[in-house]
């Protein structure tokens, strides 16, 4: 998932990848189930894809609620539906775990994410994220 996330971050804006950083992160999730899950699929030999879903509770819906953090479908294997059959198996999870929305974010200029997350049933939202490092 490590290999995965250097892929995702490399072509973020915002992010870089950082191979111990982001194993730190997938292993805080791995020890916290309560944190969120993370979602693969393989190949029978290595992973091709991945999602990560953490939760939190929405005081607005008054339930709990889901970020997808992290989508990320190694190059080899794009085109091919493994993306959809993710995102699809993260919102029947989100769903079982009881969870009334699933929230991302996509680079602003990344029209082929919207596109994809519009085929998936996302909707852009009004609201505008903003971040402060601490």
């Amino acid at each position: 998932m490590t290999a995965l996330l250097q892929l995702l971050f490399a072509q973020e804006a915002e992010f870089a990848p950082d191979p111990g950083v982001q194993d730190k992160g997938l292993r805080a999730i791995l020890d916290d189930p309560g944190m969120g899950h993370l979602l693969v699929a393989d190949d029978g030999e290595r992973i091709l894809g991945m999602v990560n879903l953490l939760y939190t509770y929405s005081t607005a819906l008054g339930a709990r609620v889901a970020l997808l953090e992290d989508m990320v479908v190694a190059e080899e294997a794009r085109g091919t539906g493994l993306g959809t059959r993710l995102v699809e198996v993260a919102v029947a999870h989100c769903r079982e775990a009881g969870c009334q929305r699933i929230t991302l974010l996509t680079d602003g200029d990344n029209e082929r994410a919207h596109a994809f997350y519009r085929r998936c049933g996302f909707a852009r939202s009004d609201m505008v994220a903003f971040r402060r490092s601490l």
